[in-house]
């Protein structure tokens, strides 16, 4: 006779822990996976044939596309990337885009395969510790050699990656805890994370002291960080600048958090900032950051940094509160919450002769500019009108920049009006990122959003070929990516920091490339190259309306420089414009 123990038990179902993954997956809403397969994951491939019709795998061609392609679906979509790779070097080659997504805050669940649990810590054939290389790198990490312990995992995961401040959490899985089965039931599965704060709403003191700067204040300015986009919090942003009267900026993953004509908009902030915003952050007398932690890239010189100024920080990870710019209220919460909390309680402001004093100076940089313009003479395509054409022939476009001048051309140059439409790597400023992590974006456009939403990835000529065999990639499965190649023959970047730091030594900077138009063909796109500016706007609007990856070759000028720019270790007050 059964016991009622085992009666109560036949109401679970058993599963294998490959299934109990794909189900896992399934009830956290997951349809798109980036992977590759390997020896440690082949029970899990296995089992994913069952579920082609609810769970989608998009074979990358390298594990660290599956990682960056993941990273640009969540960016995209604002929900969980999730990628998969097999043990060791398909585990390692995922690290890069693991650091990138924890860095920028970005919700992903990374699964490896490992060696059999009786293996593991012997050195076997393609063992690696990827628990210990990604611990400084993840939220979270579990290392899985049991089946039971799968579904509990995947559900603690998903909901560590989406919470509080996002990013990545990793799951290693033994070869054995796929094959042997497990009770399962993911509903009935609690979460449990001793020790784990979610944080919520704004305190009433917190708040309360933060209005008493701002009513003070003479000259305020807001900066716009990337948690204003990851709370949704654009509106909330732009009615609190609006209420206090102040000029807003932002940080480069705050790109796109601040609309394109907004009358209170500076521009982005920092080393590559416009000169008005680096000009009010240097003379104003309060800071109100919202979501941003003070990156080296928008403080400059980090002693004359708000020199004068006191500091309303918001963000929802107290570790960056006072971790680098000293800080007089600051507001532990999430910034949406915030942002209305201090906009209801917070006086009506005007300050008509701050908005005049920035006006003043810009009028004189836009004087100057013109007369830099004069000077110039324009032979060949110049950069700004690539992003400028890109701009006219999709407007409402998500746009992914590489890494280098390409992501600064980007974010100075397209005119976002919706929020969240600018991608890239900030924090681990990672090339080779676009390409893949714009593919990411456009299935996600197509899985989630379901909008005709066109996706632009905007490259160099060196960052593209860091990941360049994604483009197989996106012909086998019909991504409709726009790919905007900026050739200059140069790592750009590196080449305009030789020019201007290093008496224009252009060690290991020029670039041999391939006929990128004839790669693409030969990867199965269709394929343009672009080398005067009056092609531009035609060839692009060609490329826009063309089904299928296409991807554009821009011949530009080959020692084209980023302006405006703040030198390493000078204070932004010193922005140079040319």
């Amino acid at each position: 006779m059964k016991s009622r123990g085992s009666r109560l038990r036949m109401n679970f179902v058993q599963k294998t822990g490959s299934e109990i993954i794909c189900e896992s997956l399934i009830a956290e809403g997951v349809s798109t996976i980036f992977g590759y397969p390997g020896g440690t994951v082949l029970p899990l491939y296995h089992t994913l044939t069952q579920y082609s019709k609810k769970l989608r795998h998009i074979l990358t061609r390298h594990e660290q596309g599956a990682a960056f392609a993941a990273d640009g679906y969540a960016r995209a979509s604002g929900e969980v990337g999730v990628c998969i790779a097999t043990s060791g070097p398909g585990a390692t080659n995922l690290i890069t885009g693991i650091a990138d997504a924890y860095l920028d805050s970005i919700p992903l669940v990374a699964i490896t395969g490992q060696v059999a649990s009786n293996l593991v810590g012997t050195d076997a054939f393609q063992e690696a510790d990827v628990t210990g290389i990604t611990l400084p790198v993840t939220k979270h990490n579990y290392l899985i050699t049991k089946a039971e312990d799968l579904a509990p995992a995947i559900k603690e995961a998903f909901h560590l990656a989406r919470t509080g401040r996002p990013g990545p959490v990793h799951i290693d899985v033994a070869k054995d805890a796929q094959i042997y089965s497990a009770e399962f039931d993911y509903q009935k599965i609690p979460i449990r994370l001793s020790g784990y704060l979610e944080r919520g709403g704004a305190s009433a003191k917190q708040i309360s002291k933060a209005v008493e700067l701002i009513r003070s204040s003479r000259r305020p300015i807001v900066i716009s960080g990337h948690g204003v986009l990851i709370s949704g919090a654009s509106n909330e942003l732009q009615k609190f600048v609006q209420k206090i009267d102040a000029p807003v900026c932002a940080t480069l993953l705050g790109i796109s958090s601040v609309p394109f004509g907004f009358k209170n908009y500076l521009g982005m902030l920092g080393m590559h900032g416009s000169p008005e915003a680096n000009f009010a952050i240097s003379h104003a007398d309060l800071i109100v950051s919202v979501g941003a932690r003070f990156d080296d890239r928008i403080t400059g010189k980090l002693s004359e940094f708000g020199s004068g100024a006191k500091v309303i920080h918001i963000d929802i990870d107290s570790a960056e509160v006072g971790k680098i710019v000293a800080t007089d209220a600051p507001i532990i919460a999430d910034a949406k919450d915030a942002l209305k909390k201090l906009t209801r309680q917070v006086p009506q402001q005007k300050h008509s002769s701050w908005h005049s004093q920035i006006r003043g100076y810009s009028q004189q940089v836009e004087a100057k500019l013109r007369e830099i313009d004069a000077q110039r003479k324009l032979k060949q395509l110049k950069a700004y009108e690539v992003v400028h054409a890109v701009n006219r022939a999709s407007p409402n476009a998500f746009i992914v920049s590489d890494v280098g001048q390409n992501q600064m051309w980007a974010a100075m140059h397209f005119r976002f009006k919706t929020p969240g439409r600018y991608l890239t790597s900030g924090g681990l400023g990672s090339m080779g990122f676009g390409l893949p992590a714009a593919m990411g974006a456009a299935v996600a456009v197509e899985d989630k959003i379901k909008k005709k939403i066109p996706v632009w990835c905007l490259t160099g000529d060196g960052g593209i070929q860091m990941n360049l065999q994604e483009l197989t990639t996106l012909a086998q499965e019909k991504i409709p990516l726009k790919i905007a190649v900026f050739n200059n023959g140069f790592l750009g970047m590196v080449r305009q920091w030789q020019e201007l730091f290093y008496e224009k030594n252009y060690s290991a900077t020029p670039l041999f490339n391939p006929d990128f138009v004839k790669v693409a063909e030969a990867c199965g796109l269709t394929a343009f190259r672009v080398s005067k500016p009056s092609e531009a706007l035609r060839i692009t609007q060609k490329a826009a309306n063309t089904p299928g990856p296409v991807l554009v070759d821009y011949l530009i000028e080959p020692e084209e420089n980023v302006f405006p720019m703040v030198a390493p270790g000078e204070a932004l007050k010193n922005t140079r414009i040319k």
